[in-house]
């Protein structure tokens, strides 16, 4: 049975021997005068001291009146725990400057709304972005520990899913380190999607339990309490004006209490904040219900209120998963926005200028409720006059799109709508039947443009469209890459870019150089550095300069001498994790993402099936030696993706155990991938697989990480695969496949894969030997509906792109047997690479989007 992530064991508790200079220091007394934070905290405070005596004396504080534990049985997580503390005080100074700034200043602030932040660890981070990593090291190993066993220990934060979640931590540490004030608004989900392992080659989802350890990084704020109202119906009334009102009143009310997590920039003085939100009851116990005796009913209120931060996208299938979706859409977005009212009015603000203060993008249709909740408190709770409230809630909202998928888009039914939100659905209409009277005068008698536009959907059964809302209500919105924005623009949007061109713009995808190149692959960082200077992780168009030593021996030898090293780490994982023992001198192929039939992992397993049969048929073959590494979760309702990892699975056992394939090929699916795989598994990679159909991906940014690490990409002319191309050059990039308008007139003409199956006898074989229980044991009824599915009607077009993909795997071993043409190619990469820095993103939308100009930092 493959594991999840090595985890520590509740019981699992032996002391550590600190021994080494474990004493208690001093401390100094005296009394805090009011003021800013500079008054009283200087920077040579033990509290926040960067030197490595600083941060010793710091660490064993926390560790002995932190924590409460003596060095004679203090664990390793006791360890990590005080460190954690010792460098979060250090965060937290420059959190409290950047606020204090902001007020001063009276800057704009950018609000990221999203339902996922998978930020990943935060002590290596953390450690990087102040600079402190080598103080750190010495300052534990002076009481016997090591530095990297303290990083290990962590447990990343269960926040996120995939590439939605990771994005949206990526912008903030690049807002904190363009030095833009920010907070990121979310949920604080007590389990996070799941931890996934492999029992006879199916996934099985195990509850994530992030916090079980609890979270050192974080500050609860119980001052900082909002009501959270769902259900029940409306009333309105005149007031003493004669003005029109309506009050909601609601059947329940929940309470959300924020979670503070201090995000640093990268060697700059800003410090933004993610703020994250727990649900809980507005009376967590009834003592009635306890004093009769109905002890399970006397916490019912509670349990029912905290269901809706319990878990990560709970299955949405049955009606009740639809609900409580629902409900932590609006609950956050509520929160969020009575916060940044309260923030606002702290400040000095008035509701009418709301919108000079803030800047509120959502990423994705998660939180578009945000339209119609900014409306209702304006409208209702600080009872402006609707023209006024429109105005500023327009200029406030801006929205993203990650998805070109219809069925992405998200709807709701006005049933469960109305019953949960009413008041809400009452705001929507009436924004709707505003916004189609404007859509008649411009477009008068087309009554099929209209219902396209319309907010309801009113085709069959009726569903209020988030998209639209988003739309209709926000100054802006863009897409993730340039292909995709296009797109956006010629489908899915296309009726609202007519309407309003002006509000359509790009903002490619980006990725931290920090976390993935810095964090995950130090040897890398080591040599560029040597190479090119400081500055380049901020700067990430500095990595130019590698183009001069593309060609040098010297210089390639040390780039294969990195690599080399960090396959033989991933190796070693691979071994501890799975038990399969790979050779870190075969190409490493890696696709590790979201399983999803778009992004056409089967694809990847038929290339390894022919390679299979090839392999078996012609020993003498010349096929380079290669290990297929895949990683990532499936959807637990999605059925046809867990079908693939079975898939991939089933190959792997057969592939794996057959001798002949020993040295030669070698196939592996790493469970459970997330942020801290991710730092062993990038920097291990020969060759990257982005082969999603075209047209389908938004943008991807998994492409980025393994380019930035040296990989070379096969892909398709998809999402950010177009720009990346561009960027490292045609001949340094494995292109094969239909492109999007390919793919648009394939279908047009009427696509029968059946026939390109009879046509293609390589493909015939592979797709035979799926079916007929080759790789499940002899059970041919194990993949039937995934090959009835490809030979019926194959959706995202593999049999359409097999060929073309087989030939270009080809070339990938043709360029694969010349290692200096191969290290060329990935110097080139590396070199190539600085347009897909998330600091560039965050600038791209200050300028077009939030209208604010960043600072020039100095670094700190």
């Amino acid at each position: 049975m493959q594991t999840p992530q090595t985890r520590r064991k509740d019981g699992d508790r032996k002391p550590l021997d600190l021994s080494n200079g474990a004493r208690l220091s001093s401390k100094q007394t005296g009394k805090m005068s009011p003021g800013k934070s500079s008054d009283y905290l200087d920077a040579e405070s033990t509290r926040t001291g960067l030197s490595a005596a600083d941060i010793k004396r710091a660490f064993l504080d926390n560790l002995l009146l932190g924590l409460g534990r003596a060095p004679s049985v203090a664990t390793r997580q006791d360890a990590y725990m005080a460190l954690a503390l010792t460098v979060r005080d250090r965060v937290l100074r420059r959190c409290v400057q950047t606020l204090e700034t902001a007020a001063e200043k009276g800057s704009r602030v950018v609000c990221y709304f999203s339902a996922e932040f998978l930020p990943g660890p935060h002590l290596a981070n953390n450690l990087l972005n102040l600079g402190i990593t080598e103080p750190a090291r010495q300052a534990v190993s002076e009481v016997g520990l090591d530095l990297d066993d303290l990083i290990e220990e962590e447990d990343e934060p269960g926040l996120g899913n995939g590439g939605l979640g990771r994005l949206a931590s990526c912008y903030m540490d690049s807002l904190a380190s363009v030095e833009v004030p920010a907070i990121g608004y979310g949920i604080r989900y007590e389990f996070g999607i799941f931890d996934q392992v492999i029992r006879d080659g199916a996934q099985v989802e195990v509850t994530d339990k992030w916090l079980r350890f609890q979270n050192p990084w974080e500050i609860n704020r119980p001052e900082l309490v909002y009501d959270m109202k769902f259900g029940g119906h409306t009333e309105t009334w005149k007031d003493e004006q004669g003005s029109y009102r309506v009050r909601w009143i609601p059947d329940e009310v929940v309470k959300g209490i924020a979670y503070d997590t201090p995000i640093p920039g990268y060697r700059v003085g800003t410090c933004d904040a993610l703020r994250l939100w727990k649900a809980e009851a507005v009376e967590s116990f009834d003592f009635a219900a306890f004093n009769q005796g109905e002890y399970f009913r006397a916490v019912d209120a509670k349990v029912a209120s905290e269901n809706i931060t319990k878990v990560l996208y709970p299955n949405d299938e049955p009606a009740q998963g639809k609900r409580l979706r629902l409900q932590q859409q609006f609950f956050f977005v509520t929160c969020s926005l009575q916060d940044m009212l309260r923030l606002h009015q702290l400040f000095g603000g008035r509701p009418e200028n709301f919108q000079e203060r803030f800047a509120v993008q959502l990423n994705d249709t998660h939180p578009a409720i945000a339209v119609a909740e900014l409306m209702r408190l304006l409208v209702d709770e600080h009872q402006l006059d609707w023209d006024r409230a429109w105005n500023v809630t327009r200029q406030t909202i801006a929205y993203t799109n990650h998805t070109l998928l219809p069925e992405a888009l998200e709807k709701w039914s006005l049933g469960l709508f109305s019953s949960l939100l009413p008041r809400h659905l009452e705001i929507i209409y009436e924004i709707n039947r505003r916004f189609l009277d404007e859509v008649r005068a411009r477009f008068p008698g087309d009554d099929a443009k209209l219902a396209r536009l319309s907010i309801i959907d009113e085709s069959g059964d009726r569903y209020v469209r988030m998209a639209n809302l988003a739309t209709v209500g926000g100054h802006h919105v863009n897409g993730v890459a340039a292909l995709h924005s296009d797109l956006l623009k010629r489908t899915v949007m296309q009726d609202f870019a007519e309407l309003w061109p002006e509000k359509f713009c790009n903002v490619t995808n980006g990725v931290t150089p920090r976390r993935f190149v810095a964090l995950s692959n130090p040897k890398l960082t080591s040599l560029i550095t040597e190479r090119i200077g400081e500055g380049w992780l901020s700067d990430l168009t500095r990595l130019r300069k590698l183009e001069t030593f593309a060609a040098d021996a010297a210089f390639q030898k040390l780039w294969r001498e990195v690599k080399l090293a960090n396959k033989r780490r991933l190796a070693a994982l691979i071994q501890e994790r799975t038990n399969v023992e790979v050779d870190p001198q075969s190409l490493f192929d890696i696709q590790v993402k979201r399983i999803h039939e778009y992004k056409r992992q089967h694809l990847n397993v038929l290339h390894i099936v022919q390679r299979y049969l090839t392999l078996k048929n012609d020993p003498a073959s010349t096929l380079v030696p290669r290990t297929f590494l895949f990683g990532g979760k499936a959807a637990p309702g999605y059925f046809m993706a867990k079908l693939i990892i079975r898939l991939i699975n089933g190959v792997a056992e057969t592939v794996n155990n057959d001798p002949a394939m020993r040295g030669r090929l070698k196939v592996v699916f790493f469970p459970d991938f997330n942020v801290k795989n991710a730092h062993h598994v990038y920097p291990a990679a020969d060759l990257s697989e982005q082969i999603s159909t075209a047209g389908k991906e938004a943008s991807g940014t998994g492409n980025m990480k393994f380019s930035l690490n040296g990989a070379l990409t096969i892909g398709t002319l998809d999402g950010a695969n177009v720009e990346i191309r561009e960027e490292v050059g045609p001949e340094n990039f494995f292109l094969f496949g239909l492109n999007a308008q390919d793919v648009v007139e394939t279908r047009a003409r009427g696509y029968h894969p059946r026939e390109l199956y009879a046509a293609n006898p390589v493909l015939q074989s592979v797709i035979d030997a799926i079916a007929n229980g080759t790789f499940s044991r002899g059970d041919a009824n194990v993949f039937r509906p995934l090959v009835d599915s490809l030979l019926g009607y194959d959706p995202f077009l593999l049999l359409a792109d097999f060929q073309a993909y087989l030939d270009c795997q080809a070339k990938v071993d043709a360029l694969w047997q010349d290692p200096a043409a191969w290290t060329r190619q990935s110097i080139l990469n590396v070199a190539r690479m600085g347009k897909f820095s998330s600091d560039r993103s965050i600038r791209d939308y200050c300028e077009q989007i939030w209208k604010i100009k960043p600072p020039k930092g100095k670094a700190v």
